[in-house]
């Protein structure tokens, strides 16, 4: 430790009381660690793709090595290695903590500052810094304070560090789930939650239809429009018809999305509106991601493709939309869905023991409204869920993520590191209460 190196002003102490003196004491003077983890692991280029993760994942390796945890490397691609890091606890129940490695990609002329780290003042730019290298650094932090302490956690701690979550590749996460070493009773994926000084713990995530949609015509010349059918007037026909037929009908949403969409409302209205925010979670939103059509300007083209992303609120039955969509655009003359991959949404329930230890941990380092709220996307968390682990993600950081210049804050890093610490001592108080 560094006993100098205390809380500053832009750290301020937080209202920590459950947390073991001798963890909270460990994070509390040594913030200096913390934001060197970060700044070490933002430097390792894992830009996905191609996604390389070896160099990352060997340096937390070799940090823990000293350590009493238990670490297993799980790889099927060489260069996306996966760590497990495992600290037994008082109980035999298991939290894990998970965070991936890798990151977007990054220009390096469009950034002001280096993209592989630089620090100015309280802030540490650089990609990854909020999605999510700093939450790996706080959560190896956590294991560090616990480990180096002395100090048994009230439930064996599991830090899982992947790779391949970027892009939704199977050498991540996936991988690491088919292997005997990990079997969560519960998980907390180091997503960055906050927004413009609001706070929440996502608890749900939506679903996503994503479709190839073709359409056929007939070439002709520019100047002569009328004898041949414009397959691009036909696609655009067929995506406006998509969202003023199908993209204005109601879900039909489990009532236990009901409050969650709620305090979702409430988390977005200052930026979105409540109406719009509402109806994000109400209806199908539609976004047209791709088009291609066309090779000359006066050439009537005689093929075009769409790709549109079609987000669905957790608790909808996605074969349900799915054929409406296929009855929407069905009987449209040249259009053909040629293409479709689907993922359900997925929540956890407000009262659930993980919802209520994340948002009390959160709330004891803001001291402000946590709101628990369901994410706009999806990631590792819905992965989880659907394979039987109750997950929540949870993390201080910035808006900046996939962004120029990508930052975090020193003060959102030890947030994230004090709030881990204690994400397991309420966890334990709320499953040892249940189940006595």
């Amino acid at each position: 430790m560094d006993p100098g190196d205390g809380p500053t002003d832009d750290c301020p102490v937080m209202n920590t009381t459950q947390l073991p003196d001798a963890v909270e004491e460990y994070l509390a003077t040594n913030r200096s660690e913390l934001y060197a983890f970060t700044e070490r692991l933002v430097g390792v280029d894992t830009q996905n793709p191609p996604g390389g993760t070896v160099d990352a994942a060997e340096w937390l390796e070799s940090t823990l090595e000293p350590t009493n945890l238990d670490l297993d490397r799980v790889t099927v691609d060489p260069e996306k290695p996966n760590l497990l890091a495992t600290l037994p606890g008082a109980s035999d129940r298991t939290l894990c903590f998970n965070g991936h490695l890798d990151t977007v990609r990054f220009d390096e002329s469009d950034w002001a500052h280096d993209p592989l780290g630089e620090r100015v003042d309280d802030r540490i730019y650089g990609r990854g810094t909020t999605d999510m290298k700093g939450a790996v650094a706080a959560m190896l932090q956590v294991a560090l304070a616990y480990d180096r302490t002395d100090t048994e956690p009230p439930l064996t701690l599991q830090f899982a560090f992947v790779s391949d979550e970027e892009t939704g590749g199977d050498a991540g996460l996936t991988t690491v789930m088919e292997t005997d070493a990990f079997d969560p009773d519960a998980c907390v994926v180091g997503e960055t939650t906050s927004r413009a000084g609001r706070y929440s713990v996502s608890v749900a995530d939506r679903g996503n239809i994503w479709l190839t949609i073709e359409a056929s015509g007939t070439a002709a010349h520019g100047s002569r429009p009328m004898i041949g059918d414009n397959a691009i007037d036909r696609l655009t026909d067929a995506v406006e018809q998509l969202r003023t037929d199908f993209g204005e009908r109601e879900l039909p949403i489990d009532t236990a999305m009901d409050d969650i969409i709620e305090e979702s409302v409430g988390f977005y209205e200052p930026e979105a509106g409540a109406d719009a925010t509402r109806r994000l979670y109400r209806y199908p939103t539609i976004n047209l991601g791709i088009v291609e059509g066309g090779t000359a300007i006066n050439t009537v083209p005689a093929s075009a493709c769409a790709r549109v992303d079609i987000r669905l609120t957790a608790g909808v039955d996605t074969r349900d939309p799915l054929a409406a969509i296929r009855a929407c655009l069905g009987g449209m003359e040249g259009v053909e869905i040629t293409d479709v991959s689907w993922t359900r949404g997925s929540y956890e329930s407000l009262d659930s023991p993980l919802v209520e230890a994340s948002a009390s941990a959160a709330e004891c380092v803001v001291d402000d409204t946590v709101y628990r709220r369901s994410a706009t996307g999806g990631g590792d968390a819905k992965v989880l869920r659907h394979d039987g682990v109750p997950t929540v993600e949870f993390g201080f950081g910035t808006q900046t993520a996939h962004g120029t210049d990508e930052y975090t804050t020193t003060e959102a890093l030890a947030r994230n590191a004090t709030a881990y610490a204690l994400v397991p001592v309420e966890y334990g108080t709320r499953t040892t209460s249940s189940s006595s």
